[in-house]
């Protein structure tokens, strides 16, 4: 079938009648907003993809241009451009976020003299093959209508002699042709009309009158650290992300818990009279009842005291005052009190109640600040979760290619001259100019890795008419907060800093964060996006620009956007690929930015075991014990799974003797049957296994009718073939298969854990013995167990594979219920007698093509593939035969399940497509790499499901429709 006849069977099949064949990529569908796609991600595919493009659209919104000018910026590259049509109607289009689009070398924009101009359309033209694609309905260019409101949207596929098509072309044109060219006399005439009408805005009279009232956040957290209070707990610990407001929730659990006096400590001066006056905000009284206790103020008296901890632990200050003195003690920043500065202030002060807050309580060192806490964790939100609850301001992150040094990128090591060249320079403000949003007073904050380049930069900025400082932390305190205080009033526009502002520093109206130094960790890598995240009243959005050369740490940005601490590949990749939207907020590399973040993910080994030596110690800290495996999957920090697929260590077991704990030596078999539930079971794709041991734990033996109500009580399906498959996996016969040498069995001691007699599952008496008597292997065991079914939660438990999941060929064997485990000889696909499971690795390297020779597996559309058998295989071969075999209802006899993977870059795990039947089946024939023919039959196989937008986009690369 030639494309034309593609593209007309698509829009029949949308149109008129479903046809089976048609390409699900190009008929017509409707476009939403969803939790797991927007209109802005069809909209980028398509300008990726575009040899040209047009817009025709009412308004446009300044919060949705860092994101286009970051794809707009990669079809520069590509010699791509496009044009834009929109109008002045209702005066809604801004005239600085109209001269934005000015910046775009690529995209030519024009105004419509139409009255009540209010169209929504995209226009695309795509080559080889060539076609055009329509996306008409309801949402303009603004952030709202392509992230989050509910729109409706038609996108609709032709060809160039389409009725349709021709029509809108025409109508394009014509609205190109009278339209006005944008220009700067255009804009300037704009802006007076535009000045003109718009409102006055609120007085600040009218705001002050609003009380404070708590967010989301604070209630909840109010409410925990009253109920941590009433168990008598002392000491609390707040874990809130930046910008949250844990300084007005300081404020408001004082003023819940109304001490006779209150002593607030942070570790900069700069802090403390912003702290104090937030503080009297909530608090309210004279301002007599408010001191500060820093080198300059000496305020000892005052109810409440905001101290330095410098000023409080020079001795001559401490004895001021008596370890009594106040009821409240409030601790800023503390993940710093493993200094031994704070460690003498808490040794000191006796409070009713001591609460703690950060945005990051983990620590590199030995130390643990929840011990400091005792533990009480009275409440925890997250970036994530932040800006779900709107508690923080929307991000543009996007992250650039750095400056090429003669061709080359920035490395980790790039010597002074490199970063201070005048063509690196000139590359990073020209980059600034381009995302600089104008809509808004431009208040940036540009983390630097030396003094001498942060200089260099705040003075080319300044001389371009950017005022800028360079800050670092040789500064004085009050040279720091002058220019603080000079940004905020937009005496100055940049504030290049070294080493500070981390944290610790609020500056609410920062519009602008740029990273030009490379990622060192998860921790900092927030710390500096969270300093622009704080709500201040006309901030729209926060525009993060990350230079990104080639840097071994490049792989830290996908888990740092997305707060993952899972140590899983899988994970860091999907946000690469597909670019997630956080509810306003976007995220977007540019292809050369894309593709080194991608390198280094691919060079680390991210569940090495020194991280996870690390991911260890900081939730032994957290805990103030051995922590389990159950608790790494409750607070959803390693995926569990990454410690069973660790190479040096078979069980969890064996990993806490190499974190030199204490523990007694287990004799040889209870170790391998660790390993067993480790290897096997853990990954919780099937509760059945687990519940029966987790059973059998209890108690010896159990009846198989006591087991099925267990079941039941799970929502877990059953049927004769599953209880089969159960029996043979814990009794071990599942593993009577050789890898290499040696029987699977051998690993766990190749004795059963569980046989079934007379109706009944038994334990093994030695198992059950050991159970018994040792309760380190008792414990251990149970965990095991418990994690699996925690991580199970990821799966369907009514019915055996879960849709876009991932699995490997061991564990669908298991899962299809096979007798034993034949992965090792599985390969592409295996014909069984009543499922076949197909195995494809979509993207194929160079020998892996030279020796598929003609086989190529390709999604024709979203619901079909094209399938080869291998060869030689004719239609009327008996695994051919099989597949196509139907009963007397018409129903397919052999169910096909798909699998694929991306690439063998992406190990040996494959995403569940679902179910599919063939909807032709043909011999082909096919050359290998000697140019040998060989028949094969090529099946179209429809997936019962078409496959989500996401998952195609991540599977396939998608670049074309």
């Amino acid at each position: 079938m030639d494309f034309d006849q593609m593209i007309a069977q698509a829009a029949v099949s949308g149109l008129a009648a479903q046809q089976l064949t048609a390409n699900n990529n190009l008929q017509p569908q409707l476009l939403t907003n969803t939790p797991s796609e927007t209109i802005w991600e069809h909209l980028r595919q398509q300008l990726e993809t575009c040899r040209t493009f047009c817009f025709a659209v009412a308004f446009i919104s300044a919060d949705m241009l860092p994101p286009f000018k970051a794809v707009l910026a990669d079809l520069a590259e590509k010699q791509i451009s496009g044009r834009l049509i929109t109008s002045d109607y209702l005066g809604f289009n801004q005239p600085t976020a109209l001269a934005e689009l000015l910046k775009i070398p690529n995209l030519t924009v024009r105004i419509s003299p139409l009255a009540g101009f209010h169209v929504k359309g995209y226009y695309f033209e795509h080559q080889a093959p060539t076609y055009q694609t329509m996306i008409i309905g309801s949402a303009n260019f603004t952030r709202s209508a392509l992230l989050q409101n509910y729109e409706w949207n038609l996108e609709l596929n032709s060809l160039q002699q389409g009725t349709l098509t021709q029509r809108v072309q025409q109508e394009l044109s014509q609205l190109w042709q009278t339209g006005q060219p944008l220009t700067v006399q255009w804009l300037k005439a704009y802006q007076l009309r535009y000045q003109a009408s718009v409102r006055k805005p609120l007085t600040a009279s009218y705001v002050e009158k609003n009380p404070i009232k708590p967010n989301q956040m604070q209630q909840s957290a109010l409410q925990q650290l009253a109920a941590l209070r009433q168990t008598n707990a002392r000491r609390g610990l707040v874990i809130s992300a930046t910008g949250t407001g844990k300084t007005y929730l300081g404020a408001l659990d004082v003023q819940q818990f109304a001490p006779r006096r209150m002593l607030f400590v942070v570790h900069r001066e700069q802090i403390l009279k912003k702290a104090l006056a937030s503080f009297r905000e909530i608090l309210g009284g004279p301002a007599s009842d408010f001191g500060i206790l820093s080198g300059n103020f000496q305020q000892f008296s005052a109810k409440y005291l905001f101290a330095t901890i410098q000023t409080l632990n020079k001795p001559a200050v401490l004895q001021q005052f008596s370890p009594t003195t106040f009821d409240y003690l409030l601790i800023d920043e503390a993940h710093r009190t493993g200094a031994a500065s704070y460690q003498r202030l808490l040794a000191y002060f006796q409070p009713k109640f001591c609460l703690g807050m950060t945005a990051t309580p983990e620590r590199s060192d030995d130390y643990s600040i929840f011990q400091l806490f005792d533990y009480n964790i009275a409440y925890e939100i997250r970036l994530k979760d932040a800006l779900a609850a709107k508690m923080l301001c929307p991000f543009h992150y996007i992250g650039i290619r750095d400056y090429q040094y003669h061709g080359q990128l920035l490395t980790d090591q790039a010597p002074l001259r490199q970063l201070i060249a005048p063509k690196r320079v000139a590359y990073v403000l020209k980059q600034l100019e381009y995302y600089r949003d104008h809509t808004q007073p431009n208040r940036g904050l540009i983390f630097c890795t030396r003094r001498q380049e942060a200089e260099q930069i705040a003075q080319a900025l300044s001389d371009q008419g950017h005022p800028a400082q360079a800050v670092d932390g040789t500064d004085s305190i009050r040279r720091r907060e002058n220019l603080v205080r000079k940004l905020e009033v937009s005496q100055l526009e940049y504030l290049v800093t070294v080493d500070i502002f981390n944290e610790g520093i609020d500056i609410p109206t920062i519009n602008q964060i740029v990273m030009l130094r490379n990622t060192q960790s998860q921790i900092v890598f927030l710390q500096q996006l969270g300093r622009g995240l704080r709500l201040a009243p006309g901030k729209k959005f926060v525009t993060v620009l990350d230079f990104i050369g080639n840097y071994q740490n490049n792989y830290l940005i996908p888990l740092a956007l997305t707060e993952d601490h899972s140590l899983n590949k899988d994970h860091a990749r999907q946000t690469l690929e597909l670019e997630p939207v956080l509810g306003l907020s976007t995220i977007t590399f540019t292809k050369v930015a894309r593709q080194q973040i991608y390198n280094s993910l691919q060079r680390v080994k991210l569940d090495a075991f020194l991280r996870l030596r690390q991911a260890y110690q900081q939730l032994k800290q957290r805990l103030g014990r051995i922590p389990l495996l159950a608790d790494f999957a409750r607070q959803q920090l390693v995926d569990v799974q990454v410690f069973a697929q660790n190479q040096q260590i078979d069980n969890y077991y064996q990993f806490l003797l190499k974190m030199k704990e204490d523990l007694p030596v287990l004799p040889t078999l209870a170790d391998q049957w660790l390993s067993f539930v480790t290897k096997e079971l853990i990954n919780g794709m099937r509760q059945h296994e687990l519940l029966l041991l987790q059973k059998l734990s209890c108690q010896p033996s159990l009846t198989r009718q006591d087991y099925l109500v267990c079941l039941q009580q799970h929502n877990c399906y059953c049927n004769q073939a599953v209880l089969d498959s159960v029996a043979k996996i814990l009794n071990l016969d599942f593993y009577q298969v050789k890898t290499g040498k040696q029987l699977q069995a051998a690993k766990y001691g190749n004795q059963p854990l569980v046989v079934e007699k007379n109706g009944c599952y038994v334990l093994n008496q030695t198992l059950h013995h050991w159970l018994t008597e040792f309760p380190w292997f008792q414990r251990l065991w149970k965990d095991g167990l418990t994690a699996g079914l925690l991580r199970s939660s990821q799966y369907c438990s009514q019915q055996p594979l879960t849709l876009y999941q991932k699995y490997t060929r061991k564990d669908v064997c298991r899962l299809l219920n096979w007798p034993l485990d034949v992965s090792a000889p599985l390969y592409g696909y295996r014909v069984g007698k009543t499922a076949c499971p197909i195995f494809i690795t979509y993207q194929k390297d160079a020998a892996q093509n030279a020796r598929a020779g003609s086989y190529s597996n390709y999604f024709l559309n979203r619901a079909t593939i094209r399938w080869y058998t291998r060869s030689p295989r004719h239609l009327d071969s008996s695994e051919v035969q099989q597949l196509l075999a139907r009963d007397q209802q018409g129903n397919y006899q052999v169910t096909i399940h798909l699998f694929v993977k991306r690439s063998d870059a992406e190990g040996k795990n494959f995403f569940y497509l679902g179910t599919c039947r063939p909807i032709r089946a043909r011999e082909v024939q096919l050359k290998n790499v000697q140019q040998r023919t060989k028949t094969a039959v090529e099946l179209l196989l429809q997936l019962q499901q078409p496959l989500a937008y996401q998952y195609y986009r991540l599977l396939t690369g998608a670049k074309n429709n």
